[in-house]
C-alpha cells in the first residue's frame, strides 16, 4: 500500500469497510474436490481440513501453502497503566521489546518454529495514549494515523499473517473495548492479565467501568469506541487487519487484546473478519465470550495469556499441517485404496 492510498479520516476507513473483497470461489472449489478425494474418511481431519480451504480461498491459490508466513509485534504505552492496573510498570513495555529484537522472547522461539519473518513495529513507546479514564485515548488523527501505520505494514507475498501486541495495561484496553461494544458488567470481560493480586483487579475493573461510562455518549461505532477506548496498537492491529484483506491475506489472530481489535472492525462490517482466525483461547475470562460473539471457536486451548503473537505463531504450524495434509497425501485413486460404499 502506497503512503497516497493510506486513509485520512475514519470516514476513509469505514468506506474502505464497506467494499471489502471476498475469498477466492474458484480456489476454494478446488480445494474441497481435492478433499473428498484425500485418503481418509470424510472429515476425520477436523479442523485441518477446515484451515486448508480456509486457506485456498483466502490465498486464491490451490493448494495452499505456507512458504512465507509472516509474524506482526505492535508495542505501545497506555495511560491508563497510571491507574494501577497492572503487575508491571509502563517501562516494561520498551524492555520487551528490546528482548523481542534480541531474539529473547518466547515468540522469537515460537516464529523460528515456524520458519516465519517476525518484525517489532514500536510505536512511540515514550508517548502513551491519554488515561481514557480522563478522556478519549486517541484523537481521531491520532487513531487514523495509527491504523494506517498497520496497513503499511502489511506486504504482497505475506500467505498468512500473524498477528499479536505488546504494551503494558492493554488487557485493560481490550476489556473496556469489549464492554462498550457488547455491555453487560465491567468485571465480565476483566480479567488478571500478567498476573494481578485481588486490589489491582479491583482498580482495573473500575477503570474499565469508568471509562466506558464516561464515553458512552461519544460510542457511535466500533472505530469511536476504538478512538476512545483503544491503544495505539490496538488501532494498528486493527489496520494491519483491515489491509489484510483488501489484499486477500489470511490472518491468524492472537489471544484477547488482538481479538478486541477484530471486534472494533467486526462491529462496523460484521463481514471483515472472515478473513481471520484465532489462534487460542486466553485464559483472560472475557475472551471466550468475544470469541462467541464473533463465532470464532480457537484452534488451541493451552492457557496461555502471553500475548506478543505466542498463540498465533503456534498456530502456525497448524496451518503448515494443514497445507502438508491437503497436498501431500495421496487421492483413493492414486493410492489404489477403495473408497467409500455408497448405498
Amino acid at each position: 500500500m502506497s503512503q497516497s492510498q493510506t486513509p485520512a479520516s475514519l470516514d476513509e476507513i469505514r468506506a474502505l469497510l464497506r467494499d471489502l473483497p471476498g475469498p477466492d470461489r474458484e480456489a476454494g472449489a478446488e480445494a474441497e474436490a481435492r478433499q473428498a478425494q484425500l485418503t481418509k474418511p470424510p472429515g476425520s481431519l477436523g479442523r485441518l481440513e477446515e484451515l486448508a480451504l480456509w486457506l485456498a480461498g483466502w490465498q486464491g491459490r490451490h493448494p495452499p501453502r505456507l512458504e512465507r508466513p509472516h509474524v506482526a509485534v505492535f508495542a505501545a504505552n497506555h495511560g491508563v497503566a497510571a491507574q494501577g492496573v497492572s503487575a508491571y510498570p509502563a517501562a516494561v513495555t520498551a524492555q520487551m521489546v528490546s528482548n523481542f529484537i534480541e531474539g529473547g522472547a518466547a515468540v522469537n522461539q515460537l516464529a523460528g518454529l515456524a520458519e516465519a519473518e517476525l518484525r517489532v513495529h514500536e510505536m512511540a513507546l515514550e508517548e502513551p495514549t491519554r488515561d481514557f479514564t480522563q478522556g478519549p485515548a486517541m484523537t481521531e488523527e491520532d487513531c487514523v494515523k495509527a491504523m494506517a501505520y498497520g496497513m503499511m505494514a502489511v506486504e504482497p507475498g505475506f500467505d498468512a499473517y500473524a498477528l499479536g501486541e505488546m504494551g503494558i495495561a492493554n488487557t485493560t484496553a481490550a476489556a473496556a473495548l469489549c464492554h462498550a461494544l457488547y455491555g453487560g458488567a465491567a468485571a465480565d470481560w476483566t480479567g488478571r492479565g500478567t498476573g494481578i493480586d485481588d486490589e489491582t483487579l479491583r482498580r482495573k475493573t473500575a477503570a474499565v467501568e469508568s471509562a466506558v461510562a464516561l464515553h458512552r455518549p461519544a460510542l457511535s461505532d466500533g472505530l469511536e469506541v476504538l478512538r476512545c477506548l483503544g491503544g495505539l496498537e490496538i488501532a494498528a492491529i486493527a489496520g494491519a487487519i483491515l489491509a489484510a484483506r483488501l489484499a486477500r491475506i489470511p490472518v491468524v489472530l492472537d489471544g484477547y487484546t488482538c481479538t478486541a481489535a477484530a471486534a472494533v472492525l467486526h462491529a462496523v462490517a460484521p463481514a471483515a473478519v472472515d478473513h481471520c482466525l484465532v489462534a487460542h483461547l486466553s485464559v483472560e475470562p472475557g475472551h471466550e465470550a468475544l470469541l462467541a460473539k464473533l463465532g470464532k471457536p480457537p484452534l488451541l486451548q493451552l492457557g496461555m495469556r502471553l500475548g506478543e503473537a505466542s498463540g498465533a505463531s503456534l498456530a502456525l504450524l497448524l496451518l503448515k499441517a494443514a497445507c502438508a495434509c491437503h497436498a501431500g497425501m495421496a487421492t483413493f485413486e492414486e493410492a489404489g485404496v477403495s473408497g467409500k460404499i455408497e448405498d
